[in-house]
């Protein structure tokens, strides 16, 4: 008996990390939670989970090398944020002025969309971190982790004040 719960204690603990970028994952995963705490909308804090849901896939995807990074990271945004996204109910409706002959008015989940942005975010920082090395032709240290987060408060100020 006891040689099976060691063989099993051993199979679930990782023999070494392999990790994306953990600091972000934890990072992104501890904005969100704060951000709900704070008592912002639902679409910023979406925009948190949104990148904590692909940045865990990612980490998971470093384990896995003939399988595509970001098959990963979208299977772990979808099931991170679909299951959280039942938490959070809010619908708000976007009126877009030039659609039709009065315009028209979308209903949209604010934590899904918010969800989508922070994705997006995080998919596109560290190629602009890369743009910034090649421009400067240096790195500051942490340099993608701080313009990830940079990036992700910026947004979600943004969304938090002029979509919801």
């Amino acid at each position: 008996m006891k040689k099976t719960v060691f063989t099993a204690l051993l199979l679930l603990l990782p023999g070494r990390v392999l990790a994306h970028c953990p600091l972000c994952t934890i990072g992104a995963g501890a904005a969100g939670g704060f951000a709900v705490w704070l008592g912002v909308s639902q679409g910023a804090v979406g925009v948190f989970i949104g990148a904590f849901g692909f940045a865990v896939g990612l980490l998971v995807a470093k384990r896995f090398k003939n399988i595509p990074n970001y098959l990963f990271g979208l299977l772990s945004f979808i099931f991170t944020v679909l299951p959280v996204a039942t938490l959070f109910g809010d619908v708000h409706g976007i009126f877009i002025p030039f659609m039709g002959e009065y315009g028209e008015v979308f209903m949209i989940n604010q934590f899904l969309l918010g969800s989508v942005i922070g994705a997006l975010v995080l998919i596109f920082s560290p190629p602009l971190s890369e743009k910034i090395k090649e421009i400067r032709g240096k790195t500051h240290p942490f340099q993608t982790m701080i313009i990830t987060f940079s990036l992700l408060i910026l947004v979600s100020i943004f969304v938090e004040i002029f979509l919801f």
